[in-house]
């Protein structure tokens, strides 16, 4: 008996010494630096930086995807051979990745590797060199990326839908460098970009598999020479706040910034995504006033891309959903992984999303659509959701095959459904069971982990406990459902659709299609 107290009083006091499990430290430049406790045989650091084709003017057009392409490229302090040499002597994986609404730097290693991962990060950040001849490749580079990227529909059409719903503008920027900017792409251009974007408050540092004091000696180190673009609020020097510490502790200056390519990557990347901001009001004392993306106005519309080349006709519908900022991005959430789809041949069972409707009600039915799915683009203030088909074409003389406009009833029934019909009970717990477990099993990575915290960092100023997450998902109701599918797609909504459609015949007269199904046209 006395043996166990001891034991169980040693167990007290081993958790009561163990540190927390995220720390956070803004430097006084106003660079914030986040680490996560948790056990692992690697370790991981990543840069994310507020930034992306979203801030992009007509004069910048291109340069994130070019900022991503000139990553870890020569520097001022090391040759193109030198930073090949110490990223080899990493061993492990250094990349740059750029979105609409971020760009990060990110490298997995082994835990020695911290030191040198960061000073490669810094280095390709604060001293790049920007050599004519190696722009010169990356533009040849892009330029094939680009003609790769465009003959695969699967890959493109999401950005014309992005284009289409945004008008050109803000979120409607694409990601890649338009083809004809890429002769602009310019040793000056790319530094008047970094000067914009690359201010220390629009910055996190995250890291996993450190000591936090030692990220924060090291990023100290390296990027202390930054200095705010603001110096009317007194800095907070060193200034630390514990997740699950007292609420009267200093919290750093907050950055929204966020980035969410949809609910598929939130599922696979971020649980931040899905995090709305009202919940983390208690971190929002600061008398720094950082500036949110730029305004981008959904104006929605239409566009057909006649190709008769392609072996399949495909078809997109789109709303303006919410943002991450939003209460009922949960629900929309849930709505999304309802509706599911996949490919026709996918490989899967229960558990696999086979029981989604779009499977069930679409993919089971009809042989002649060969993909059907649902997506959510997610991003700070605005969203995408909808559905796409690729189905063979009449047109091509293969039997069984469809116009647009036969398939378009097909999409435009599935979503009057969620308007008209109530979600039976057991299939609204299986879709919110398939989005909890998709989270959970994304934040088993080390890297997907880390990337999580400098996402949540950007857009929340904390880390949201993954418990709270699905918390907020297992409260969605079926009249939920219903409620956020009339605010998105009700006829009284005042929505407008973005339609996209590629292949061998347009579709037509599509308002009387929606009309008829009593959803917003």
């Amino acid at each position: 008996m006395r043996k166990g107290l001891a034991q169980t009083v040693r167990r007290s006091l081993s958790h009561a010494s163990s540190p927390p499990a995220t720390q956070i430290t803004t430097l006084s430049n106003k660079i914030r630096v986040a680490t996560d406790n948790a056990p692992g045989h690697f370790s991981s650091v990543g840069l994310y930086v507020d930034a992306g084709s979203r801030y992009e003017t007509p004069h910048t057009l291109g340069v994130s995807h070019f900022l991503d392409r000139m990553a870890f490229k020569s520097t001022m302090t090391r040759s193109d051979e030198e930073m090949a040499s110490d990223i080899h002597s990493l061993g492990g994986q250094i990349m740059c990745s750029s979105s609409r609404e971020s760009i990060m730097y990110q490298s997995s290693h082994a835990h020695k590797g911290t030191p040198l991962a960061l000073s490669l990060i810094a280095d390709t950040v604060l001293n790049p060199a920007f050599k004519p001849e190696e722009l010169e490749a990356q533009r040849d580079a892009a330029s094939y990326e680009i003609r790769e990227i465009s003959a695969k529909p699967e890959m493109i059409l999401p950005e014309v839908l992005h284009n289409v719903a945004y008008n050109n503008q803000g979120l409607g920027n694409p990601i890649l460098c338009p083809e004809e900017r890429i002769p602009a792409m310019n040793d000056t251009l790319l530094r008047h970009s970094l000067t914009e974007w690359y201010r220390p408050e629009r910055m996190v540092i995250a890291g996993a598999g450190m000591p936090h004091q030692e990220l924060v000696e090291l990023v100290d180190k390296y990027f202390s020479s930054l200095k705010p673009s603001s110096t009317t609020a007194s800095p907070q020097a060193q200034a630390t706040r514990i997740s699950g510490s007292n609420p009267s502790a200093p919290v750093p200056p907050h950055l929204l910034g966020p980035s969410a390519p949809g609910v598929a990557k939130s599922l696979t990347r971020a649980a931040s995504y899905l995090f709305p901001q009202s919940l983390s009001a208690t971190s929002t004392s600061s008398n720094t006033a950082i500036p949110k993306s730029p305004t981008s106005t959904y104006t929605g519309g239409y566009r057909f891309i006649h190709d008769p080349s392609q072996e399949l006709n495909h078809l997109y519908i789109a709303y303006e959903g919410v943002g991450i900022n939003d209460d009922d991005v949960y629900a929309l959430a849930t709505m999304q992984v309802l509706l599911g789809g996949g490919g026709s041949f996918s490989a899967g069972g229960p558990g696999k999303g086979m029981y989604s409707r779009l499977y069930t009600h679409i993919l089971n039915y009809y042989t002649q659509i060969d993909h059907c799915a649902s997506f959510h683009h997610i991003y700070n203030d605005s969203s995408l959701f909808g559905l796409f088909a690729s189905f063979l074409p009449a047109a091509s003389g293969l039997s069984g095959g469809n116009t647009p406009a036969q398939i378009l009833p097909h999409l435009i029934n599935q979503l009057s459904m969620l308007l008209y019909s109530p979600v039976p009970e057991i299939e609204l717990q299986r879709a919110k069971n398939q989005l909890t477990s998709s989270l959970m099993m994304a934040l088993e990575s080390r890297a997907i982990e880390v990337e999580d915290l400098g996402r949540q960092m950007l857009v929340h100023n904390r880390k949201i406990p993954v418990t709270e997450m699905t918390e907020k998902i297992s409260e969605v109701t079926p009249s939920d459902i219903r409620r956020v599918a009339n605010r998105i797609f009700g006829p009284d909504s005042g929505s407008k659709p973005t339609i996209v459609c590629m292949g061998h015949e347009d579709i037509g007269s599509w308002q009387k299609e929606f009309a008829l199904y009593r959803i917003a046209d």
